[in-house]
């Protein structure tokens, strides 16, 4: 998956890629350090998601992207999505099922010694009826009897395969990073010195004493087992993190029917093109970004708002990409194509999100980079210590191995990076694109919420709020007009005109079933307002209809009557915009039109206070419309400041961060500063392009009660994070001496490692 950006001056591509054979911290280190060697790659890698984020020069194909990670002892692919998951799970079931089938004999012979009487006792008869059967047809050679027991034979040659086979992909990526060891390297070399021993001891076997050879094949088999048990099991549990990301790659369609010259045919979403007109039946997904040109639907917009409830969509309303339309048939003009598309845009936002790192990942990162060596030199001084001590090899080498095991770092890195992966999986479902790790650990601690008015607190559209109508302002049968009549007066000049307030007055009237009617001598004067000559019938003479501002109106009318003044008065002191209705030189109404808070913003405000959060409100606004909107909001006047420049905002907020931890919520250019000055910044999805570039967290529902989603997702991570590396660090911490003193079996040892790191997948799982 590529997609094309500038980087100031050098033009750039994102390019993600998924990676196989990953097992800890210091693999991804390895990875990142190869593809940053290249001029201009800037790369993060993800364990949990086992992908790449790069960003790349234009002349960096992605093929040779994809070499240089080979090259370093892994497998990268084009980043695919969900298929290639499945695909791996099969592939990695697959092999742990031969590993199984092959390790259980050898643990369970090796764990009761009557079980290897019987076995060598039986293969020991099958070996004589051989030899009878050779020597009564007339062969003169016999089969020679192993100094050892056949049944410690039998366990190794069942050994081997395992090792040598079904873990090469282990032995692999050690060999390629014997510079830079991991994981690998110590699963590597314990499996190895166990089963090398075993054949060792076996091959030099003297009977003495009924004494049994040493062998460790159980070891060597066991330790290979449970490492892939736990990468199937953690493999499993990433892609159940990560569902929120396939579900939203489920969403783009593969094919539309598209109609071009009045024929109708099905092509592939990749041909489609920007004035396309397609067709989208009842139940299919809408493919791509595009306004409606016929037809009236309802359709689910939750994998962009997270809410499920249906929305109306008729002629000239927008659709997008991923939605699902629900009755209907629609037929679309495409406006928005391929990565343009806001499915596209979410999309690479998450995965952005998740092939970042945040602070404490990088930290375990660089404890990753030496823990694997001082492992390996730990390992080999428990080897010499224990053979200085009892002189047994035998028991020097198993300590030394359960040492090496038990040590596996693959917990330590997983902690952070699966905890992130979950959150951002979980938000992206509920309508917030979380963009970056480190907002996440941000979100701790905020004393102060500074919220922009227009779009965040407030709906940002024009409503009609009040409509005064006066049917017969002189009280004379030849100035009589009823209200319907108005409104149809009214509705026939707004609705020819584009300002919001004409637009929104349109709409109200519309709404009540009100009719337009027939218009001539149309006039707009912007900041005024409209005329036109009515014709109410065929017959009726038509009247001079005006519609503008209470001071414009007032010029070319008589003297507003006291029910017309009363409600001009009311309106300006609600700070809402007041349009004047006036025919034939009399003011018959008045409509109030503001933009109107949001439902629930005043339920998030207090729970936002109840937390401990301090509010304020900061806008460009003037004061009195500031001061009506804080007050419906819930938020005490002294905490609203009102005419706020762009620069303001941002010295509020730097005064705010000297006493604390400052939390910004806008939608508008002139937020952006701010959005990134603060410490935890969110921006309303519905906003401005560069307000959203400037925020941490976007909110694709633009409910206010997603910015507490949104912190308690942020904190609920945080605590899920601190948990893991907590685990991690105690599980090394008690786990090595444990194995170092030699009370630890290595097959115990591969156990409680495999455990550990599926115990930090699950505990990630509960971030809700």
């Amino acid at each position: 998956m590529g997609t094309n950006i500038e980087s100031g001056q050098i033009k750039t591509r994102q390019v993600n890629l998924s990676i196989t054979g990953m097992t800890c911290s210091s693999c991804v280190g390895t990875i990142e350090r190869s593809l940053n060697k290249i001029p201009g790659v800037r790369a993060a890698v993800n364990l949990a998601m086992e992908s790449a984020h790069v960003i790349a020069p234009l002349n960096i194909s992605e093929k040779e992207l994809i070499s240089v990670v080979t090259s370093a002892g892994y497998q990268a692919t084009a980043f695919t999505g969900e298929r290639e998951s499945f695909e791996r799970s099969n592939r990695l079931g697959i092999r742990l099922l031969i590993t199984f089938l092959l390790t259980a004999p050898v643990i369970l012979i090796s764990m009761f010694h009557s079980w290897q009487m019987k076995v060598d006792t039986w293969l020991l008869s099958a070996l004589d009826s051989l030899n009878n059967v050779l020597a009564n047809n007339g062969q003169e050679f016999a089969i020679s009897y192993p100094t050892a027991p056949i049944a410690t034979w039998l366990l190794i040659c069942l050994s081997i395969p395992v090792v040598f086979i079904l873990a090469w992909p282990i032995h692999r990526a050690a060999i390629k990073n014997l510079t830079h060891p991991t994981m690998d390297t110590l699963v590597s070399l314990g499996s190895l010195v166990s089963i090398g021993w075993s054949t060792y001891s076996a091959a030099t076997y003297v009977v003495k004493d009924n004494e049994m050879p040493s062998i460790y094949a159980e070891v060597a088999s066991a330790v290979i087992f449970f490492v892939m048990l736990g990468r199937y099991l953690e493999h499993r549990a990433k892609r159940k993190a990560g569902s929120a990301l396939a579900e939203l790659f489920k969403l783009s369609a593969g094919t539309v029917e598209v109609q071009r010259g009045g024929i109708t045919s099905v092509i592939s979403i990749d041909e489609l093109e920007i004035g396309d007109l397609f067709v989208v039946k009842p139940g299919d997904s809408i493919p791509t970004d595009g306004q409606v040109v016929s037809g009236f639907s309802t359709v689910n917009n939750s994998f962009l708002t997270g809410e499920a409830t249906p929305i109306e969509v008729a002629i000239n309303d927008l659709v997008f990409a991923g939605s699902i339309n629900n009755n209907g048939n629609l037929i679309v003009r495409a406006n928005r194509i391929g990565s343009d598309t806001e499915l596209a845009r979410i999309t690479r936002m998450v995965l952005a999100a998740q092939s970042e790192k945040a602070p404490a990942q990088q930290l375990a990162d660089r404890v990753s980079r030496v823990f694997v060596p001082s492992v390996l030199l730990l390992a080999i001084a428990t080897f010499f210590t224990w053979y200085l001590i009892q002189d047994n090899i035998s028991k020097s080498i198993t300590t030394a191995v359960a040492v090496l095991v038990i040590a596996c770092p693959c917990a330590l890195g997983l902690a952070t990076p699966i905890a992130l992966l979950v959150a951002s999986g979980r938000a992206a479902r509920s309508g917030i694109v979380i963009r970056s790790p480190r907002s996440i650990e941000k979100s701790v601690g905020i004393t102060d919420a500074v919220f922009d008015k227009t779009g965040t607190i407030t709906s940002g559209q024009m409503i009609m709020q009040h409509m005064t109508l006066i049917d017969n302002p002189l009280a004379t049968p030849s100035t009589s007009i009823t209200a319907s009549e108005l409104m149809s007066y009214a509705l026939s000049v707004e609705s020819l005109d584009s300002h919001p307030v004409a637009v929104a007055i349109s709409k109200a009237l519309v709404a009540q079933g009100i009719k337009a009617l027939p218009v001539s001598e149309f006039e707009q004067t912007s900041g005024v307002g409209v005329a036109g000559r009515v014709k109410p019938t065929i017959t009726g003479a038509a009247k001079a209809v005006l519609i503008g501002t209470p001071i414009s109106i007032a010029r070319a009318t008589t003297t507003f009557s006291p029910e017309i003044q009363n409600a001009i008065d009311s309106g300006v002191t609600r700070s809402n915009s007041i349009a004047v209705l006036a025919i034939d030189g009399l003011a018959y109404g008045v409509f109030e039109v503001g933009d109107e808070i949001k439902s629930e913003s005043k339920s998030a405000i207090a729970q936002l206070q109840k937390a401990g959060i301090n509010i304020w409100l900061v806008t460009g606004d003037n004061q009195q419309t500031a001061l009506s909107i804080g007050a419906e909001a819930g938020i005490a006047s002294d905490h609203i400041f009102a005419t706020a420049s762009p620069e303001d905002k941002l010295v509020f907020v730097e005064n705010l961060q000297v006493k604390g931890k400052v939390l910004m919520i806008g939608d508008g250019i002139n937020d952006a500063a701010a959005l990134a000055k603060a410490d935890l910044s969110i921006a309303m999805g519905s906003g401005t392009d560069t307000a959203i570039a400037a925020a941490d967290i976007t909110l694709i529902r633009s409910s206010l009660h997603a910015v507490i989603d949104s912190l308690a997702i942020s904190r609920k991570t945080v605590k899920i994070i601190k948990s893991n590396l907590g685990w991690a660090f105690f599980y090394n911490i008690v786990g090595i001496p444990i194995a170092a003193s030699g009370n630890l079996s290595p097959m115990y040892a591969a156990a409680a490692m495999s455990c550990s790191s599926l115990f930090v997948v699950l505990n990630s799982l509960r971030i809700k």
